[in-house]
């Protein structure tokens, strides 16, 4: 028998090389018996890991199109608020627009007014007239007034029953105009100091982006813009009405009542239509309903002084005389007649003066009578429409003709002593609705007139 004899290291080279063998053989066998399922187990691992790859990209985009959409929506929202600030703005410059226009108009008033001698600082007596209980007298006419036809004659009746006597001697009084303040110029300084207080975002829904949170910031200050301005226009008509208010008590201390005077300015302007409440009107690109309440709201208001101011045009509020020169001698109500020593009515007012001085209309109008009348002597009758008339009388000469068109302050005669006069004056009255008024109170509400 033949033995074989192997060292330490080659049989343990050959213990390794077999255990190799029974391991490749192994593994060979498993690989054969397993190989579906390992591949299976592969392909499942992979499309698992490919599944979660795509979902993963899927919900990128999908973060991707919400976080684009709400910055799209966010600058939608900015550039729409935006937009409509630029509209508030821009109507807001169109009402002061007209705002100005208003106030050019009562500039006018003021460039225009007249003074009485006391504004130059002769001395100022107690009124004439004061004890009158009435500045309004109707009643039938007596003789020399009777109607104006187209002979010439005069369409206003005179009046009749005397009031408590007053002295036939008085100073003159003073006459200015109506000062009504700018009622928007000091408010635009709200619009950009206020408005920097921005209004916080909701946090939780922004904080995820910076831009999202900052766009968000941003359309809240221009927001916070446009709310200051619906209070600005809110201010600003609560000023203008405050000015409509203050020029209907000029005409009302006139002794005339401002709305049914100015029905019938508006009766001349033929106006109508139908009635639309504000809330069904739209300012076209402006959503915000309070700010285009507060425009129309202030709007009307404007109108209504515009009309006011039309209207008070027409209103005698000065004298047909100006200077130092020219003191108030009579006053409107009874007095002592100057030639007969008996009581009796004065219907008017009179200002002494140099003769020849030129005597002046004190409101737009017609001149509807202009020649001699019996004891007004030389007179002129101007219509100012409206149902308010004035008369001149005693003049020393006309310089208007029947239907001449004069506007406040205009020449119309000269001073002088006709008729049943005596002495150089203007005899001066007032007429409204065929009633002959005080014109004291028309004058003296001049006084509140710029």
């Amino acid at each position: 028998v033949q033995f074989f004899t192997f060292g330490p290291t080659l049989q343990a080279t050959l213990a390794g090389l077999s255990l190799i063998f029974l391991g490749w053989v192994a593994f060979a066998t498993v690989n054969v018996i397993f190989k579906d399922r390992i591949i299976a187990a592969k392909d499942y691992r992979t499309q698992q890991l490919q599944s979660a790859y795509e979902n993963r990209v899927a919900d990128l985009q999908l973060s991707y199109d919400e976080l684009n959409g709400a910055l799209v929506n966010a600058e939608d929202r900015f550039k729409a608020t935006a937009d409509e600030l630029a509209l508030k703005q821009n109507t807001i410059l169109k009402f002061l627009d007209h705002k100005r226009q208003v106030d050019a108009t009562i500039a006018g008033l003021s460039n225009t007014g007249i003074r009485t001698g006391a504004d130059t600082g002769a001395p100022e007596a107690a009124p004439a007239d004061n004890a009158a209980p009435s500045d309004e007298i109707d009643g039938t006419p007596p003789p020399g007034t009777g109607t104006v036809d187209a002979g010439g004659q005069s369409e206003l009746p005179a009046m009749s029953a005397p009031p408590p006597v007053q002295p036939r001697t008085a100073k003159p009084t003073k006459a200015s105009f109506l000062d009504i303040g700018s009622a928007v110029g000091h408010l635009t300084g709200l619009l950009f100091g206020a408005g920097r207080q921005a209004v916080a975002p909701n946090r939780d829904a922004y904080i995820q982006h910076p831009a999202l949170r900052v766009l968000a910031e941003q359309t809240a200050r221009v927001a916070r813009l446009g709310t200051i301005e619906t209070k600005l226009m809110e201010r600003t008509q609560s000023e203008v009405a405050e000015g409509v208010t203050n020029i209907q008590t000029v005409i009302r201390s006139t002794g005339i009542n401002p709305d049914d005077y100015t029905r019938r300015l508006e009766q001349v302007d033929a106006v109508g239509g139908p009635e639309w409440p504000l809330q069904s009107i739209h300012v076209d690109g402006i959503a915000d309903a309070s700010f285009t309440n507060a425009f129309l709201r202030a709007s009307a208001v404007l109108e209504q002084m515009n009309t006011l101011l039309s209207a008070m045009r027409h209103i005698p509020l000065t004298t047909p005389v100006t200077g130092p020169q020219f003191e108030r001698t009579s006053g409107f109500g009874a007095r002592i007649d100057p030639f007969t020593g008996h009581y009796s009515f004065h219907p008017g007012i009179d200002f002494a003066g140099p003769w020849g001085s030129i005597l002046k209309a004190t409101a737009p109008g017609t001149v509807v009578y202009a020649g001699p009348r019996g004891g007004y002597g030389n007179m002129v009758e101007i219509d100012h429409g409206f149902g308010i008339h004035t008369r001149y009388g005693h003049m020393s000469s006309i310089l208007v003709s029947v239907g001449a068109k004069v506007g406040k302050g205009s020449p119309i005669g000269k001073l002088g002593s006709t008729g049943r006069s005596t002495g150089p004056h203007v005899h001066y009255e007032v007429w409204y609705d065929d009633v002959v008024r005080n014109p004291r109170t028309f004058i003296e509400a001049g006084r509140h007139v710029l």
